[in-house]
């Protein structure tokens, strides 16, 4: 099953969806589900200026009184889910050569891992994600040999976003027509996996009884194997 997530690396209820969706999908693996997960970029603040400055202020001039309700009850939400975020060392960022970082990342196959070590750099550790040093270190971390390529089709795919309607994130696109949008419960990514699996016809076989591993080739015990 193909899901492609359509995510910004500054947005709280990306970092706890994708966080709900993971635990979601290897549910759905354990069962002898497939998954391929490709993360697509989404930017909620195209105008964002490059050099950083703290998030807090800036939410509170984005959102007024209601910033620190807001602050709080996402951080609750999250800590519920076993994620840490620090508003107070929090940075607001242009999330552009982020993005393009993960498509690089995506192309060497560590696209998912990217975005989470980006996600953990900007909520818990207060690191700017918008600074290529930071990106180069954290690009290290992760293993990706950032080729300074990406931006084009990291452009390409925000476009595509509009295109299909996208004003909020996270949203996660099952084999390119099936949608859930929002940081929903683990629970209830399970159901859509199963769902969309069974309308595909890719529900995983279930072993009633006996297993075939670690069996000779041959027919014993009821079983013939090869």
């Amino acid at each position: 099953m193909k899901v492609e997530i359509f995510s910004d690396v500054v947005c709280p209820w990306c970092y706890i969806g994708h966080t709900r969706f993971a635990r979601a999908a290897e549910r759905f693996r354990a069962k002898g589900g497939t998954i391929e997960v490709t993360m697509r970029p989404f930017q909620l603040d195209p105008s964002a200026p490059e050099k950083a400055e703290p998030i807090i202020p800036a939410m509170e001039r984005k959102f007024g009184p209601n910033a620190r309700q807001m602050i709080d009850r996402v951080v609750g939400v999250a800590e519920a889910d076993g994620l840490e975020m620090d508003y107070a060392s929090a940075l607001s960022a242009n999330t552009l050569e982020a993005h393009r970082l993960i498509e690089v990342a995506t192309r060497q196959g560590l696209g998912k891992e990217m975005a989470e070590r980006l996600f953990r750099a900007y909520f818990a550790e207060g690191r700017d994600v918008a600074d290529r040093e930071v990106l180069a270190e954290l690009a290290a971390e992760v293993g990706v040999q950032d080729t300074g390529e990406g931006a084009e089709a990291v452009r390409e795919q925000i476009d595509r976003a509009r295109a299909l309607g996208i004003s909020g994130v996270p949203l996660f696109l099952f084999e390119g027509k099936y949608a859930v949008s929002g940081a929903q419960p683990e629970d209830t990514f399970a159901a859509a996996i199963d769902e969309v699996a069974e309308r595909t016809g890719q529900t995983p076989i279930v072993q009633l009884a006996a297993s075939l591993d670690n069996r000779a080739d041959g027919c014993d015990d009821g079983i013939c194997a090869v």
